[in-house]
């Protein structure tokens, strides 16, 4: 999350707010009044609130308006130790940019969908160099923890494991999508495929190319 959050109060002019948003290269700001967060507001929606009028109609325009009149007052919100796929469900599921972080009652910060995917990427390992497999999983227990043995029995480093919840496949398979500490994989894809495993990533012309 940012620490260093801009707020704006509710009597805040929207010329006044779409300042500090360009200002600062930010898209949101939080509405706080008497130490409390009471609402959020974007550029977008300040934008959005004035009439494509002349320049000088529409300056204005953001000079009668004030943030408690666009702002939106239900918040959702979440607590520095929420685990951070949680908060991503809840931008997910209300299609929102981003979220206040509010510690008892203070606002301690905001987490963007910016901040979310970097977590995740770094999560993932993609920011390091690796490869990566894409393997089924037949719907029997045990199939991940097989997978990941042979791999470890090949002395390769797991980054990181993602499984789908669901089955995908009309057999009932799930996918599992493994990143590699290594660049070349194809001793583990030959292992797997031997313990018939599909390998779905990466193809069999790629992997001639790393032969």
């Amino acid at each position: 999350m940012t620490r260093e959050v801009v707020a704006v109060g509710p009597e805040t002019t929207a010329a006044e707010a779409l300042a500090l948003c360009r200002g600062n290269r930010i898209r949101y700001l939080p509405v706080i009044e008497e130490g409390r967060l009471v609402g959020m507001i974007s550029g977008r929606d300040l934008r959005l609130a004035t009439p494509a009028l002349g320049e000088s109609d529409r300056a204005e325009a953001l000079r009668r308006l004030r943030v408690a009149d666009k702002m939106v007052r239900d918040v959702a919100t979440v607590y520095p130790d929420d685990p951070i796929e949680d908060a991503a469900m809840v931008m997910y599921e209300r299609k929102i940019g981003c979220l206040p972080v509010i510690d008892e009652e203070d606002l301690a910060g905001i987490l963007t969908f910016s901040d979310v995917l970097r977590a995740f990427v770094r999560l993932v390992g993609v920011h390091e160099p690796g490869s990566r497999i894409e393997v089924s999983l037949p719907n029997r227990s045990g199939s991940l923890a097989e997978v990941v043995g042979l791999i470890r029995d090949k002395g390769v480093n797991l980054a990181s494991v993602l499984a789908s919840s669901e089955r995908e496949d009309v057999d009932g398979e799930r996918v599992a999508v493994l990143r590699l500490t290594t660049i070349n994989s194809k001793g583990v894809v030959e292992d797997l495929k031997a313990s018939r495993y599909p390998i779905r990533w990466p193809p069999a012309a790629l992997e001639l190319g790393r032969a």
